[in-house]
């Protein structure tokens, strides 16, 4: 898998979500930021995540993957302190 097709994925699943991932093709660095994860904890944020995921995992085209994911008021906080 690329770097560009992981991205796509996320992105029909979190249109409006800000999504950075990098990788070497099988191991990925993601960090979402999106209002759908608004009210969850970090672990059904990820979760959400995953679910999209898991038919790449199960195919074993993403092989490892690294995420952060933040609503854009917990991105705020931890990112944009002045």
């Amino acid at each position: 898998m690329q770097v560009e097709e992981l991205k796509q994925i996320l992105t029909t699943e979190f249109p409006s979500a800000t999504i950075t991932v990098e990788g070497d093709g099988h191991h990925f660095n993601v960090m979402i930021v999106a209002d759908d994860f608004s009210g969850k904890t970090k672990v059904q944020q990820q979760q959400m995540v995953y679910k999209v995921l898991n038919d790449a995992i199960a195919r074993g085209d993403l092989h490892a993957i690294s995420m952060k994911t933040y609503t854009p008021e917990q991105w705020q906080a931890t990112h944009c302190q002045q």
